[in-house]
């Protein structure tokens, strides 16, 4: 069992509308906190969306995510898991980001991560626009490559945009590979849909051995099915889980940069998430929540709801720090 002190507040107790709004109403706990020691799985938000190419807003994702979280319960009513029972979770804050400098945000996520896991914290994060995995990768793949699971309507492949910019939120994983932070033959991109500008990016997956499975493929094959691949090409090795809400079908969240239409329902969103027990996670992330086209919250919820779903993935994989009998 887990610390008290790590338990959210129940709605019985204090009601949703109350109190500061922290993910799930769990603790905030700074990185110079003494308490720090005890977390076992950090929630962070990386409040930055400076590669964004086209309706920014994702900066404002954390915020909104924290907010839309006081919604969610002790228990998974599909699983029975207690994910806050399980280990110590706590909010760490916000990666301080820097709104006028790219490169330097970059190096600010990457450094607050590397003090995460340092500390032998498990990062889970709430975006920002995609291009904040990059910074994220470098210090969760500092020593090794790891594999991913990356559920997302594009494959944010593209060699750069705009005659040479190598950094935006459809380039982070063409650098991470780039960068030997990605083993590309334990990646697989789940979803990938719509127009395109032409096949650079899918013939760069396929020149590296990254799988790509559109979304017509998911739709023939099903969950199931999809996601045993997913986790056999992952194997047994470091895994990081990447989540851009836009993989959701925009009737189900609206609330993103870059919607495209074809996509899961908003059940199949929360049924991939379960079927990745059994993969070896190290890092997890949803990103591309943007509250200025979210006028309901609806998919700040979903955001969330994912986040929640992702913790009774990973939780019970973890060894507790504090045993409380």
């Amino acid at each position: 069992m887990s610390d008290q002190f790590f338990h959210p507040p129940s709605g019985f107790d204090l009601p949703r509308f109350a109190g500061i709004p922290t993910f799930m109403r769990l603790p905030h706990v700074t990185l110079d906190d003494a308490r720090l020691s005890d977390v076992d799985i950090g929630l962070i938000g990386v409040p930055w969306d400076s590669g964004t190419t086209n309706r920014p807003g994702p900066r404002h994702g954390p915020r909104q995510l924290r907010d839309m979280s006081t919604m969610i319960r002790a228990q998974n009513g599909a699983t029975g898991i207690r994910p806050f029972e399980e280990v110590n979770c706590a909010d760490l804050g916000d990666v301080p980001p820097n709104p006028v400098d790219l490169m330097d945000s970059m190096n600010r996520i990457t450094s607050f991560y590397q003090t995460v896991l340092k500390a032998g914290i498990f990062p889970m994060t709430a975006g920002g626009d995609h291009l904040s995995t990059l910074p994220i990768l470098r210090a969760v793949a500092e020593k090794h490559p790891v594999g991913m699971i990356h559920f997302d309507s594009h494959t944010d492949l593209f060699k750069d945009y705009f005659n040479g910019s190598k950094y935006t939120h459809g380039t982070p994983f063409r650098r991470a590979v780039e960068e030997g932070l990605l083993d590309p033959h334990r990646v697989c991109m789940i979803g990938i849909r719509g127009t395109t500008y032409d096949n650079e990016d899918r013939d760069f997956a396929d020149s590296v051995g990254i799988r790509v499975i559109s979304i017509e493929e998911f739709h023939a094959r099903g969950v199931k099915d999809v996601m045993l691949e997913a986790r056999e090409i992952a194997g047994s090795g470091n895994t990081y889980v990447s989540y851009d809400i836009d993989f959701v079908d925009p009737a189900f969240a609206p609330g993103t940069g870059t919607p495209e239409i074809g996509g899961p329902n908003s059940f199949q969103a929360i049924e991939v998430v379960r079927h990745l027990k059994g993969v070896n996670i190290v890092g997890a992330d949803l990103v591309e929540v943007s509250p200025p086209f979210d006028a309901s919250g609806g998919t700040a919820y979903l955001g969330a709801s994912l986040i929640f779903e992702m913790l009774c993935v990973i939780a019970p994989t973890l060894q507790p720090r504090v045993s409380m009998d």
